[in-house]
């Protein structure tokens, strides 16, 4: 029993390592990508007519390998495999392959292509991308709560003031807040609704003209901001948690700009210590 432990131990070691390694992952994306290219030739009628079996072999063939890569990575992560995002995303893709009955249902049949997006975690920029989108949720959505706000306030104006004159536009709340977003989009805002408007109310580009300049200007690039600053506090995790890593393992962690700093400022220190000892000599 003292011995079998220790030698699952090993067997568990050596599959983790085989699972995390690059080429391993290499080829599971190879896989994906070349399942994905079998799934879009199997939208198009003819491909199915020429090569319906063919490509229904290699369909079934791809979602074995990924059974197999699925039962291996559970197999190595034990308990810690819910805690990986992209093994349980992938654990909901392949089961709904498997759902009896799948096959019937070609949308369900299509979610596969989902696998695709494994691809994110393959690429640093990409997953620094992602982590920023996933970090400006929150501000994204009080800037969506905010702009919604001024959409109900101007919805509610628009309707009151421009009903009678412009149903077709402002007749009710609905087609107000319709027409503001399109004019907030600046799609024929000007000629198409505003100036039609201005031609029985000349007073209301009071309205708007700062109705523009907040939602198109202000929020957008308020949202701007927000990704920004996201993606910025994404890239300086993903630096922590590669210098966490590195430490981890064992290698040096990079040189910071105040350690620089450091060793340049004793450097120099030493160097006037030694023209100072050869002017005395």
């Amino acid at each position: 029993m003292t011995d079998s432990a220790p030698r699952n131990d090993g067997l568990r070691d050596k599959l983790v390592a085989l699972v995390d390694g690059q080429a391993f992952n290499n080829v599971i994306i190879g896989i994906i990508v070349l399942n994905s290219i079998v799934i879009g030739m199997q939208t198009s009628d003819a491909l199915v007519r020429s090569f319906g079996p063919i490509l229904d072999t290699l369909d079934t063939l791809f979602l074995t390998i990924f059974v197999i890569e699925l039962m291996m990575r559970i197999v190595a992560y034990g308990t810690g495999f819910v805690k990986r995002p992209w093994s349980v995303f992938d654990f909901v893709v392949v089961g709904i392959a498997l759902t009896p009955g799948a096959e019937a249902f070609s949308v369900v049949r299509a979610l596969r292509i989902l696998r695709a997006l494994r691809l994110i975690s393959q690429v640093p920029t990409m997953r620094v991308v992602v982590e920023a989108l996933l970090r400006s949720l929150p501000g994204l959505g009080s800037t969506a709560i905010l702009l919604l706000l001024i959409f109900y306030v101007g919805g509610v104006m628009t309707t009151v003031l421009f009903k009678t004159a412009f149903p077709e536009f402002f007749g009710d709340l609905g087609s107000s807040i319709y027409s503001l977003f399109q004019i907030m989009t600046l799609e024929s805002w000007s000629m198409g609704i505003v100036r039609p408007v201005m031609e029985q109310y000349p007073y209301s580009w009071l309205f708007f003209v700062p109705f523009v300049i907040v939602t198109s200007i202000l929020v957008l690039n308020l949202v701007v901001a927000i990704v920004v600053d996201s993606m910025q506090s994404a890239k300086e995790m993903m630096a922590e948690e590669g210098r966490a890593e590195r430490e981890a393992a064992g290698e040096p962690a990079e040189a910071t700009l105040e350690t620089l700093q450091t060793e340049i400022r004793a450097l120099r220190t030493e160097v006037q210590a030694l023209r100072a000892e050869r002017g005395g000599d």
